[in-house]
C-alpha cells in the first residue's frame, strides 16, 4: 500500500480540524429568514428608539434614567456598533443629547449601583463618536463608584467593603455585578486605563466567592436561597462583560473565569427542551421567563466565539435558545414573558407570582445584547 506524502498527511489533519471548527461555530450563523442577529436587532432597536424614556411600567415619566432602559441603550449602540449601522448610532446619540441640556436632571447621580450603570452609556458613545463630552460624562460616574462615599444611599455595611479596597455600592445582591462591572469594563476600554477593570475584578471575586453555589448558580442574595432567573443573568451577563475585556494576566482572571464555567455547566442542565430558562432556574412549577434567557443566551453566545467555552457543546444549546427567544418577540418588536422588576424576598411563591410583562426593558436589553454577541 502506498503511503502518502507526509505533507499531505499534515494538511488532511489541518482541513478536518478547521471542518470541525467551522462546523461547531456555525451553529451560531445561518439563522432562518426573521430570525437573522441583523433582523431581530434592528427590529428591537427601532423599537427603542421609538419608547419614551420608562418607569418601571408606571405611566408617569421617570424622576432619572431607569437602569433597565441604561441596559436597552447599551445593547442598541453595541448592536449598533457591530452591523455597523451608523445612522442607528446616529439616532441614539440623538435620544442622549437632551441629558446634557434640557433634560440634564434625568442623568442619575453615581450614588447607587442602579444609578452608576448609566455610565456605560456615554463611555459607549464616546468609543463611538469621540465626543469628549461622553467621556467626561461617564468617567466621572465610573470614578465616583468608588470615591468618597455620599449621599442617602450609603449604608454602613457599604462603609465596610469600602474600607476593603470595594465599591461603597457594594451590597452582595448579584444584580450588582452586572451594574458595577459594566461601568468599569466600558471606563476601561473607553480609557485604557487597567484600574478600572482591576478593581471591577477584585469586587467580581468576592461575589463568587460569597454568593456561587455548590451547583454553580447564585442566591439572589445571602438571605434569599432561590435562584432566580434574572438575578442569575445578570450574574452570568457581567462575568461575560467583564471577561471579555479582563487583560489574560490579570491575577483575578481565573478565578473569574472558574466561577463562569461552573455556572454555564449548570445552566446546560437546566435548560429546558424548547430553549428557554425558568423564573426560578431549579423549579419545574415556574414558567419560561425571557429576559433570564436571554441573558443567559448572551453569556453563551460570548463564551462560544470567545473560545472560553466548547462550541460543540454550547454552540447548539446557544441557538435554540436564541430561536426560542425570536418567537416571544410580537408584531411592535415588544419581548413577551418579561419577569417585572423584583426586589429580593425569601419566598418561594414571591417568585412564582411575579407579574409577566410585555415589552418592559428588562426582557428587550438581553435581545440586544444576543444580536451583538452574534454578530462580534
Amino acid at each position: 500500500m502506498k503511503r502518502k506524502p507526509a505533507g499531505m498527511l499534515l494538511s488532511m489533519t489541518v482541513l478536518v480540524h478547521c471542518s470541525v471548527a467551522y462546523a461547531q461555530t456555525s451553529t451560531l450563523k445561518n439563522f432562518p429568514n426573521g430570525s437573522s442577529p441583523q433582523e431581530v436587532g434592528k427590529r428591537v432597536a427601532n423599537r427603542f428608539i421609538a419608547s419614551p424614556h420608562p418607569n418601571f411600567g408606571r405611566p408617569t415619566p421617570p424622576s432619572v434614567i431607569t437602569y433597565p432602559e441604561v441596559c436597552t441603550w447599551y445593547g442598541a449602540l453595541a448592536f449598533a456598533k457591530e452591523s455597523k449601522d451608523k445612522a442607528l448610532t446616529t439616532k441614539l446619540a440623538e435620544r442622549f443629547e437632551p441629558l446634557f441640556g434640557a433634560d440634564t436632571a434625568l442623568v442619575p447621580k453615581s450614588d447607587h449601583v442602579d444609578h452608576a450603570v448609566f455610565g456605560s452609556v456615554p463611555l459607549e458613545l464616546y468609543q463611538q463618536t469621540k465626543d469628549p463630552r461622553y467621556l467626561e460624562m461617564g468617567k466621572k460616574i465610573a470614578d465616583k463608584q468608588w470615591g468618597t462615599p455620599e449621599g442617602p444611599h450609603v449604608k454602613p455595611e457599604g462603609l465596610a467593603h469600602y474600607k476593603q479596597g470595594l465599591s461603597w455600592q457594594t451590597r452582595m445582591w448579584i444584580d450588582d455585578m452586572f451594574m458595577i462591572t459594566a461601568v468599569q469594563a466600558q471606563a476601561y476600554r473607553a480609557t485604557g486605563n487597567k484600574a478600572y477593570i482591576d478593581r471591577a475584578a477584585k469586587e467580581m471575586v468576592v461575589y463568587l466567592d460569597s454568593l456561587q453555589q455548590p451547583n454553580g448558580l447564585f442566591y439572589h442574595a445571602p438571605d434569599v436561597p432561590f435562584f432566580w432567573g434574572r438575578g442569575d443573568g445578570w450574574m452570568a451577563a457581567g462575568m461575560s462583560e467583564l471577561l471579555r475585556s479582563l487583560p489574560a494576566n490579570n491575577p483575578d482572571r481565573p478565578r473569574i473565569m472558574e466561577g463562569y464555567k461552573k455556572m454555564m455547566a449548570a445552566l446546560l442542565k437546566y435548560q429546558a427542551e424548547d430553549g428557554m430558562w425558568r423564573q426560578l432556574i431549579d423549579d419545574p412549577a415556574s414558567w419560561p421567563e425571557t429576559s433570564s434567557t436571554g441573558m443567559f443566551t448572551f453569556a453563551m453566545i460570548t463564551g462560544v466565539k470567545q473560545g472560553w467555552l466548547d462550541a460543540k457543546m454550547y454552540g447548539p444549546a446557544a441557538r435554540k435558545a436564541w430561536l426560542a427567544l425570536v418567537t416571544y418577540i410580537d408584531g411592535n418588536g415588544d419581548v413577551r414573558e418579561v419577569c417585572e422588576g423584583t426586589n429580593k424576598k425569601n419566598d418561594r411563591q414571591y417568585y412564582l407570582d411575579r407579574k409577566r410583562i410585555t415589552g418592559d426593558m428588562h426582557g428587550q436589553a438581553p435581545l440586544l445584547w444576543c444580536a451583538a454577541a452574534l454578530l462580534r
